[in-house]
């Protein structure tokens, strides 16, 4: 996971992405392939996994396992 430090700036840590996200989250849920289609041009496929992962734990983002789709956690 890339963290910003004195090497990796802002714009290149996992960080500066989380937006990207959030932003296409806050009108609708998803499914993750979905999700993944509409920010492939965006993110690829290594970022948009981490930033999942991050933003999950965070607990930014909740999971409905049911119809397997993700949603922004108000």
């Amino acid at each position: 996971m890339l963290l910003p430090n004195k090497i990796i700036s802002y714009n290149e840590s996992i960080l500066s992405k989380f937006p990207i996200v959030l932003d296409v989250l806050n009108d609708n849920d998803y499914l993750i392939f979905d999700l993944y289609e509409q920010l492939k041009a965006s993110l690829d496929i290594e970022s948009f996994i981490e930033v999942l992962d991050c933003l999950f734990a965070l607990g930014k983002i909740e999971i409905d396992y049911s119809t397997r789709s993700i949603r922004y956690a108000v």
